[in-house]
Formats: structure tokens, sequence, C-alpha cells
């Protein structure tokens, strides 16, 4: 039986959440409820908290994408405790199951969707962020909707494997949008735990050379237990000069952004060589501004984006299970649910990598 209601981060706008009390959700026909085991708390989730315009407004730009009142998270995975009516056959598990749904709740009607491009979805609720039809993970119980697209987890994984299935699935579409071929020099910036889990899995695609750019030492040798090659720090090394002078003049054939910084931008056009790719992962805080002539005239770059994560999640299981990428070293704090405003100052700290909000029902 459910409990009558449960603890819940909630958000009520820019800088107010709170750990509250609230109704413990009921399924539907064709939904379910997960025991949340452990959430993640993404850079996202800082950046919403402290009022980023993406997440709530700019204007006449664009109107707000959070909903509020929400609870928060989306990096999260649990265990089926309740079926709604057929919810069993519809999602294919059983009770007690663990799962991980995809962060996205696609519409199914949209242009995007009805091409099966269902990760660009126009609606586009993402658990989290829209309250009352994708509340979030920072809570003991979630409801799984009926457009959820859902997994199964590996039972062997451990709680932090599993709670980071979605940044891990994240990071391997961006690194296929990177296209890597066996000769590349390819450059991944930002060593945060999706730039982390991407030195991993650009080692897995075997390039001629692999190297992380960031700020912390810590994590350059972090990223050389992974199979980086060189380790850059832009406090300290030209990054641009450097990369060529590693490729005979040239620059990197990929580069990869996941710093969410301008300046992280305008070193990776410095960085490419020509006909080189570009891809950009970030959310930002501000506009970025470059010189296009750059992409165009000078280099002729090849730049494409990187969204969510579109048919990875069961390749992250997979490659978590046989031990092809590891969280060892990524997840470096577990905190109660309770003590949730602690785990968000930690996870603001650059001596965290990625703290996991746990619930106790591991």
């Amino acid at each position: 039986m459910l409990p009558d209601d449960m603890q819940a981060v909630v958000c009520r706008g820019p800088g107010d959440y709170r750990l509250e009390r609230v109704p413990t959700p009921r399924p539907g026909p064709n939904e379910l409820i997960l025991g949340i085991q452990a959430c993640g708390i993404c850079s996202s989730d800082l950046k919403c908290r402290d009022g980023a315009a993406m997440y709530w407004g700019d204007g006449d730009r664009f109107a707000p994408f959070v909903k509020p009142p929400m609870i928060v998270g989306h990096e999260f995975a649990g265990e089926v405790v309740a079926l709604g009516d057929d919810a069993g056959e519809h999602f294919g598990v059983a009770l007690g199951d663990r799962v991980v749904p995809e962060q996205i709740l696609p519409c199914g009607k949209c242009l995007y969707c009805q091409r099966g491009h269902y990760w660009m979805c126009e609606v586009h609720h993402i658990f989290g962020f829209q309250g009352g039809v994708a509340d979030g993970g920072m809570a003991e119980y979630l409801r799984v909707p009926a457009n959820a697209v859902l997994h199964p987890v590996d039972p062997g994984l451990s709680l932090e494997d599993a709670a980071f299935l979605e940044p891990l699935a994240c990071g391997i579409h961006a690194v296929n949008r990177a296209d890597i071929q066996f000769d590349d020099t390819v450059v991944i910036a930002g060593g945060g735990p999706i730039g982390l889990a991407m030195v991993q899995l650009a080692r897995l695609k075997t390039p001629k050379r692999l190297i992380l750019v960031d700020t912390h030492d810590d994590r350059l040798t972090l990223a050389r237990d992974y199979g980086a090659d060189h380790g850059l720090n832009p406090h300290r090394d030209d990054v641009a000069k450097e990369v060529r002078a590693l490729t005979g003049g040239y620059g990197c054939e990929v580069y990869i952004d996941a710093t969410g910084s301008s300046s992280g931008v305008v070193q990776g056009l410095e960085s490419l060589r020509k006909l080189g790719r570009f891809v950009e992962f970030s959310v930002f805080k501000e506009p970025t501004s470059v010189d296009w002539s750059t992409i165009g005239d000078r280099k002729e770059l090849d730049i494409r984006g990187s969204h969510l994560s579109p048919h990875t999640y069961p390749v992250a299981i997979d490659l978590l299970a046989r031990g092809l990428v590891t969280t060892r070293g990524i997840v470096t704090h577990r905190v109660p649910l309770a003590d949730f405003e602690r785990g968000f100052e930690i996870a603001a700290r650059r001596d965290s990598i990625k703290v996991v909000l746990t619930t106790g029902a591991s």
C-alpha cells in the first residue's frame, strides 16, 4: 500500500526550493508508480534554481519552460511499486522491477513525434520541470505517465550506476553526433559528470588522440585514468595552440563542448582544423557571440547540436553492465533526500562532480 503522503523537493520559483510533504501520486490506466531509489543533481537543476532564462523565459524571445510548483529532478531510477490498469502489459514490467524512464515525455502527436524524432517533441514535457504533468524524481515516489519511454535496468547495476543512466545516455548521443573516426583527434571540453563520461565513450571509438580540457587538474587526472591521452587546463595552457602543436599545426577533427561557457565555444572554433566537426552539448545561461566567418569562409565547419538521449538508454545500460563505462570517480557524494539543500550546495562546488540524493529505498 502506498502512503497517503511523501517527502519531495518542490520548486515554487527561482531560488525557492523546499522539502515538503505532498500527496503520494496514484496511477491511472497504463500508468505506474516508482519508488525512487536515487536521483542525481544535474547542472541544469542548479541553473534552474538560480533563475536561468532558458527555464524561466526571456521576454519576447521565448516563454518559460518550467511550470511551478513542480517536484524537481530528472536523473533518477526506481522500483515499480504500483501498477494502474493494464500498465504491466503497456510497459512490459512487473511489480518489483527496477526501471528508468527517459527524461522526456513525448506527446506522440506533434510533427517531430510523428516523424520519429520524439526527443525533439514540440510539447516537450520533461520530468522535473512541469508540475502536475511531469513531476520529477527528488521524491519518494513518482508517477510514470502512459506516454513515458521506459527501460528495464540490469539488476546488477549499483545505485550510482542506475541514477547515472540519464546523463550517460545524453553523453552517448553527443559522442554519436561527433561521428568519431579512427584517425581523429578528439577534444572534449568540460570535465563535469557528462564530460568525463564522454571521455570514456570517445575512447571506445578508438580515436587517434583524445584530449580533455578542464580548469581543474584533478579532473584531468581522472580523465587520463579513463583513457584520455592529454589533459589541458585553460588557466595554464593555450588550448588552441597546444592542440595545433599535437596535430602538426592543423587542429583537431572533433571538438565536443560540454562547458556551458562562451569561452569554451570560442576555444573550440580556434582549436578545430578546417572541415572539422563541432558538437554543442551544453546549456548556457547567456547567449554567446562568435565570429561566424570562422565557421563558414575560413574553415567550413560542421556544427552539430546534441539534445537529450534518443535510443541510447539501452546502450548506456549495456555499457555499464559490461564494465566498459564506470561511475567510479564521477559519483562523489551521496546525500539523503531530506538533506537536499546540502546536496545542492555540494553540487555547486567544484570539489564535487556528481551528487546523488538517496531515499533509503535502496
